[in-house]
């Protein structure tokens, strides 16, 4: 045993900001005991918070310039390689035949994306624009409100953010925290009777070409309209395609099992990186995790609304908590729903509508990412 370093490292904890590091090892343990113990994302959580206690430990060789974290966080973080590889295996899970059975289900996506602009507004009011006059870090912390912390990497690292660090961990908390956050906003905008519109699910027959041309087709119209959001749903895109084409079904339990994991493995460690103790415990970053909250709950609010708004001009009458899956938590916004339907009335079967809106979500949240670059990048 190293005696003299022993020293050196109680010092560095009792000393100056040495508080600091304990703190984070806090976090870090609230982190992983809510993977363990609350089972919220724990292939996200426990990574994160043991990555968290990692790189805070007095004189940790695990970042510097030669520390591994830091070797892998610039060469699938800072360069956004981890992210789309990531996108691929998400893209592999989804199955867009709810969706593409029934459409009108995208504008609740469409809908759900409300929290980023409205955060982006806000955010404005406490984050000074960038050099060039454009609020780039307000920019980059709405993008939590896709709820898909692999776009708000991408996008905030494009924007070049000076808050990477705290707007990947709230992005990240928060997707664990969909079933803490949503049920609350659900309840305040819902009556009990409205909590308990059936929607009986009429299945309709989606053929393989249909399938195989709507990851290519979407790809193309989200290239025309927004070119910054080629890569995000090109990637996601391409997963889906490998699902879908009937010949590659080993690469896409590849991509759904093997590739997802490994990915999100080093994704949640290496971002730990961006929480060591002197840059994570600042009053913005409390501010950027406030204002991340306010952008879920907007998210669903808007989903909600614009559903009691179809009400009221539609006979066929939809379930106004199917519009909160409009968020990119994919696929736990959706079961949330499906959950809170059973418990209003054991008969009511929400899941294949709301899961159709949630994979419209995960589109829709891209594709705000990529208009978000469109409007900031360069």
């Amino acid at each position: 045993m190293n005696l003299e370093f022993l020293y050196e490292s109680l010092v560095a904890l009792v000393t100056g900001d040495g508080w600091k590091m304990i703190v984070m090892w806090i976090i870090g343990g609230v982190l992983i005991y809510l993977a363990i113990k609350k089972d919220m994302e724990p292939t996200l959580l426990l990574p994160m918070g043991f990555g968290a206690i990692l790189v805070n430990l007095p004189f940790s060789g695990a970042i510097g310039a030669d520390g591994p974290l830091t070797t892998l966080y610039d060469a699938g973080i800072a360069n956004e390689l981890f992210p789309l590889i990531l996108f691929i295996g998400i893209g592999a899970m989804i199955d867009f035949g709810p969706l593409l059975a029934n459409p009108k289900l995208m504008i609740f996506g469409a809908a759900a994306q409300f929290g980023i602009f409205f955060t982006l507004c806000l955010a404005s009011i406490f984050f000074p624009p960038a050099e060039n006059g454009l609020p780039l870090d307000a920019a980059s912390i709405a993008i939590i409100g896709a709820a898909d912390g692999p776009t708000a990497i991408v996008v905030a690292n494009a924007l070049n953010s000076k808050y990477v660090g705290a707007i990947m961990v709230a992005a990240y908390s928060y997707m664990a925290l969909v079933p803490v956050i949503q049920p609350p906003v659900i309840k305040a905008l819902t009556t009990k009777k409205e909590r308990m519109i059936r929607m009986p699910y009429e299945p309709k027959a989606v053929s393989q070409t249909t399938k195989i041309l709507f990851p290519i087709v979407i790809t193309v119209i989200a290239g025309l309209v927004a070119k910054e959001s080629v890569a995000l749903v090109g990637f996601l895109m391409f997963g889906n395609l490998l699902r879908e084409c009937g010949v590659l079904n080993s690469l896409s339990e590849t991509a759904q099992k093997v590739l997802a994991n490994l990915v999100t493995i080093f994704l949640g460690i290496t971002v730990a990186t961006q929480m060591q103790a002197d840059k994570f415990l600042q009053i913005d970053t409390l501010v950027i995790i406030l204002l991340g909250l306010f952008a879920f709950i907007f998210d669903t609010a808007g989903g909600v609304l614009i559903a009691k708004l179809m009400n009221l001009f539609t006979k066929k009458k939809v379930n106004p908590m199917i519009g909160a899956a409009g968020i990119s938590a994919f696929p736990m916004a959706g079961r949330i729903v499906h959950k809170m339907g059973l418990k209003e009335d054991p008969q009511n079967f929400l899941l294949m509508h709301s899961m159709g809106v949630n994979v419209s979500g995960q589109i829709a949240s891209v594709i705000a990412g990529g208009l978000i670059l469109g409007f900031f990048a360069g």
